[in-house]
């Protein structure tokens, strides 16, 4: 049971990446215009976050320290403001975004509109964040968010086309229809959720949380290589089952009601109870990590006491952040602006902001100061180079292709 709750931390990490509100949408509409012609999107988002939360694991590990403390006393106060100021504008957006997206779960389980919700939503995200112990949450969110692997299952009982839908992963590119600039669009949104800025900055953060140091590389390892395979499984089933119900019938996918039709087909009440649950535990897992993830940024490079290891008392400042930036959440929420609409916003700016993000962990990875002998070896840093490049170019493409194809609407 110990070794099953030693990677919590991972699943919550990567559900919280993979299958927050955005990507649930983004996989399901992705997967009913592009069939799974973006299944090559999914698997390089899923090497790359595997080799830079490998890389922060081992660096918190061995230095006892998180990330984005390191990158500010490495590259310097600019640098690291530099990081902070983009990451921590994403971060807030998508926290707004998954407030929004636990409102839709629950507006799907009781048919109260997702905008009365938001409120309550955010005062019990509060509580929760200054309350409960970090290993509750993660425990909690984390394996229960794996309810939604209620779409592997359903989309083995529904009727598919295998040949096609290999035809479209072996053979990639928009179908009739479809145009070249509208697909890279949704290849760039989905790589960028993949590799989204918070998603390191939490399992740092999270692993001195959990106090790892050099003993814990393999649970680290185990973390990264475990979990964040299994949420990107669980985004590509998504997909699977969307291009399986709705390509055949030339649908678009633009609600968390129609993402949710697959599993309700192929399992009945069953099926849609199992996937509003999975839904609420992902989008809440995500509210947490992103809550959590722009207290800990600020207060790591502005040098205050930070963690749910103190008492709130002893780290007023950073659970002020976090209660600021749910408040700054809600408010977005409550100009009615439809919470998908906002994720697909935040994406772009994600991978935007990308750059800012992974090449100081790079520099870290590979400093002896702080790992000794255990810095990258060729393997890891000729991957991430690689994906650095990957990273300059979705960056450089995002927002004119944002502006050609209207967000992905042709």
């Amino acid at each position: 049971m110990k070794r099953i709750f030693a990677i919590a931390l991972g699943i919550l990490t990567a559900i919280g990446g993979f299958v927050d509100i955005g990507d649930i949408v983004a996989n399901a509409e992705a997967g009913a215009r592009f069939g799974i012609a973006h299944a090559w999107v999914l698997l390089v988002g899923v090497i790359g976050i595997c080799a830079y939360a490998e890389m922060s694991g081992r660096v918190t590990a061995v230095s006892g320290r998180p990330v984005f403390d390191l990158i500010r006393e490495r590259l310097g106060p600019r640098v690291a403001l530099a990081n902070l100021g983009g990451s921590l504008l994403v971060t807030v957006l998508t926290l707004g975004a998954e407030l929004g997206g636990v409102g839709l779960a629950l507006q799907l389980a009781t048919s109260v509109n997702y905008l009365l919700w938001v409120p309550v939503v955010g005062f019990v995200l509060w509580v929760a964040l200054w309350r409960a112990k970090f290993s509750v949450l993660e425990n909690v969110f984390g394996l229960t968010g794996m309810a939604l692997i209620v779409f592997v299952i359903a989309f083995f009982r529904l009727p598919a086309d295998y040949g096609s839908l290999w035809q479209q992963a072996s053979h990639p590119g928009p179908p009739t229809g479809e145009d070249w600039g509208t697909y890279w669009f949704f290849a760039v949104a989905l790589f960028a959720s993949a590799l989204t800025p918070y998603e390191v900055f939490f399992f740092s953060s999270g692993a001195v949380e959990e106090r790892w140091s050099t003993k814990d590389l393999l649970t680290s390892r185990i973390n990264v290589f475990v979990g964040f395979p299994l949420g990107g499984l669980l985004a590509f089933a998504i997909m699977l089952s969307a291009a399986t119900v709705f390509q055949p019938l030339s649908m678009s996918v633009d609600t968390l009601s129609q993402v949710a039709m697959p599993a309700a087909i192929a399992l009945g009440k069953l099926g849609l109870a199992a996937v509003i649950l999975g839904f609420f535990a992902a989008t809440f897992g995500a509210a947490m990590e992103t809550g959590l993830s722009a207290g800990y940024t600020v207060a790591q490079y502005l040098g205050w006491n930070w963690g749910k290891l103190r008492r709130p008392r002893d780290a007023a400042r950073f659970h002020t952040v976090v209660l600021v930036s749910i408040l700054v959440g809600v408010a977005i929420l409550m100009t009615t602006i439809d919470p998908i609409q906002l994720t697909e916003y935040t994406l772009v700016f994600s991978a935007v902001a990308l750059p800012l993000t992974y090449l100081p962990i790079l520099v870290v990875a590979n400093d002896r100061g702080y790992l000794g002998n255990r810095v990258n070896g060729r393997l890891a840093n000729t991957i991430g180079v690689t994906y650095l490049i990957i990273v300059l170019a979705a960056a450089t493409a995002a927002i004119p292709l944002m502006i050609i194809t209207r967000m992905g609407g042709g």
